[in-house]
């Protein structure tokens, strides 16, 4: 790990009572960047940001913040330079949320904790950036977990950080306010150059906001690297220790396993068409047969998954008769097909003569699920 990461980890080791949990965790990040950890319930995400944020002394090894240890710093020095945002509860009697983001300015305040006319200002445009500020005067306790954390990540922009720490800040959150917290993470990141680190349970948001992905698992770091390089199949898999469904990298999502059994059903799809169907057909736990899809088709990737059986073409070609056969062969052992397409194109053509060849055997033939039986 080079040493001229605004923000870096030389072997740390961190864990409760003189017992490791995590070892030699090596992390780098520059301001402007936001590096993100997943990874199972209790792996020990937060206990690695708590010790990150020197709320935990780390058993062993040194958190790097502006080429300086955490440990020669003082708080006060710290809180200029970090701030953090946990899931626990405040304890906030009696307090607006304006009185809550304003105590971000505490480390800029003197033995008095008297607010300035620049804490002011800097506590209302904190309110303005996370657009919270028709909120100043109530109640902390009196409004939604949405609000809160935006209450709560206006107090920690308040500190003028260059470096953020958030623990899980979009759990409890519906996905309205999930985008729009993650978008004002990702536009302070750019436009103001804060540093991001935070823990996250929601794969395809962490999918796509980070630039740096640390999984947690086990006494080490399972993996590091860059979102293209940890959101595979088979890693995110291995990671939570998936033993039904999967994983799909494409869709950024979790499919529920393949239904059991002896297929009875072909669908014809493509280009999306059978998106709805596949997955219909999987809550229904009725085994599948899909084709003829191609390998760059979107309807392909999701097939794979939910499907029992795949009849694929390379992608970009025209369906080849061997293709057609195999197809037909499969289309004998079904005695429904769903057909979830309306027109045909040049390089799927053949999945025209599949709908009629099944017309010709007298197949049930359908459109979606409606008519399923």
């Amino acid at each position: 790990m080079r040493g001229d990461f605004y923000f870096r980890t030389d072997r740390l080791t961190v864990g409760y009572d003189g017992r490791p949990l995590i070892r030699d965790i090596e992390i780098g990040l520059d301001r402007g960047q936001i590096l993100t950890l997943i990874g199972p319930n209790g792996s020990g995400k937060t206990t690695i940001l708590r010790s990150m944020a020197k709320y935990i002394k780390p058993l062993h090894g040194t958190v790097y913040l502006d080429r300086r240890s955490l440990e020669e710093m003082t708080n006060r020095d710290i809180s200029h330079k970090l701030a953090v945002v946990l899931t626990e509860r405040l304890k906030t009697e009696l307090m607006s949320c304006g009185d809550v983001v304003a105590t971000g300015r505490y480390p800029y305040t003197g033995p008095m904790g008297i607010l300035s006319e620049r804490d002011r200002q800097r506590t209302r445009e904190a309110m303005e950036l996370v657009d919270i500020l028709e909120l100043k005067d109530r109640d902390f306790t009196r409004i939604s977990d949405g609000q809160r954390q935006r209450v709560l990540l206006a107090r920690a922009i308040c500190q003028e950080p260059e470096i953020i720490l958030l623990d899980e800040p979009t759990s409890f959150l519906d996905i309205r306010y999930q985008l729009e917290l993650l978008d004002i993470l990702r536009n302070m990141a750019r436009t103001r150059n804060i540093g991001i680190i935070m823990s996250m349970h929601e794969l395809d948001l962490a999918q796509k906001i980070s630039d740096m992905v640390l999984c947690v698992k086990g006494e080490r770091i399972a993996h590091y690297g860059p979102p293209e390089e940890i959101f595979r199949k088979d890693l995110i898999r291995s990671l939570y220790g998936m033993t039904e469904g999967s994983y799909n990298p494409l869709f950024g999502s979790v499919e529920m396993g393949k239904p059991r059994g002896v297929p009875e059903i072909f669908v014809i799809a493509g280009g999306g068409t059978g998106i709805e169907v596949f997955r219909g057909l999987q809550k229904r736990g009725r085994p599948f047969v899909a084709g003829i899809l191609h390998e760059n088709d979107i309807d392909y990737h999701l097939a794979m998954e939910l499907a029992g059986e795949v009849i694929g073409e390379r992608g970009f070609s025209p369906i080849r008769e061997e293709t057609l056969e195999r197809a037909l062969l499969r289309l004998s052992s079904c005695s429904t097909l769903i057909n979830c397409l309306q027109g045909y194109g040049e390089v799927n053509a053949m999945n025209r003569l599949l709908a009629e060849e099944a017309a010709a055997r007298g197949m049930r033939i359908i459109t979606g699920l409606k008519d399923l039986p």
